[in-house]
């Protein structure tokens, strides 16, 4: 396939994870809970080993060992730090935490901002190296399954008709298309690898600041097994595939 027809399947497919959310309403609250946890953790290592197995290595060899890519870097950080702060915007991985969360449209608004700038990585990634926009698209959608299982339930729990919140929680989802068709168009103009660290960034963020501290909170002693058990398992999966080609 072109690299264009990968950016428009990865984009579509990515998009589709907000359907995910649907399980919220079928299955029980103790067996989500119980599935959640392990996802959080094997969500938490794939995007930490993207970051630094894959995306970040990438970077380097595209733009040489230079200030510029740790810049980035910490852009990447910084734009999601933002984001949490001022758009109040939080990966909830519980769906039966619905305190402190924003109304359904500041959740949805934000989402579509984190999915646009998720997609112009993703699509910037393909541009670079095929492989390494998917490993960048696994290691990011192993993060939003649990993630759309949460704002799904918040969206749910706050009122909003199943069928409604599955519809703009996909629509929210499809900026991920419009920003790798976006990072696609721009390929030829700039020097998107730029957009490899940025993304690693991200990716650090939310493994590093969202997802560990979840991890971390967990009293229970399976609990706490279960997930670094998971976590270890993310990691060792993106390290294993920089073997792959």
């Amino acid at each position: 396939m072109s690299t264009l027809a990968w950016i428009v399947v990865a984009g579509l497919a990515m998009s589709s994870l907000a359907l995910v959310g649907a399980v919220t309403i079928v299955l029980p609250k103790a067996t989500l809970q119980r599935l959640l946890l392990p996802l959080v953790g094997l969500a938490a290592g794939s995007l930490l080993g993207g970051a630094f197995f894959h995306m970040l290595p990438e970077a380097i060899e595209a733009l040489g060992n230079d200030l510029a890519v740790y810049v980035w870097l910490v852009a990447g950080f910084l734009v999601f730090f933002v984001l949490e702060q001022f758009l109040h915007w939080h990966h909830c991985h519980r769906a039966d935490h619905d305190e402190h969360r924003p109304l359904g449209y500041l959740i949805l608004l934000a989402d579509g901002l984190h999915n646009l700038i998720g997609g112009l990585a993703v699509g910037g990634a393909f541009t670079v190296d095929i492989r390494v926009g998917i490993v960048t698209w696994l290691a990011a959608a192993a993060h939003e399954v649990p993630q759309e299982l949460g704002d799904f339930g918040v969206l749910v729990h706050s009122g909003w008709r199943r069928t409604s919140a599955l519809a703009w929680n996909l629509a929210s989802a499809l900026t991920f298309l419009v920003g790798a068709l976006v990072a696609y168009g721009l390929a030829q103009r700039v020097e998107v690898a730029y957009l490899l660290p940025f993304a690693a960034g991200n990716f650090v963020y939310i493994g590093a600041a969202d997802l560990l501290p979840l991890l971390a909170s967990q009293a229970d002693t399976r609990d706490k097994v279960e997930t670094t058990i998971a976590l270890a398992c993310g990691l060792g999966i993106l390290l294993a595939a920089t073997q792959l080609g």
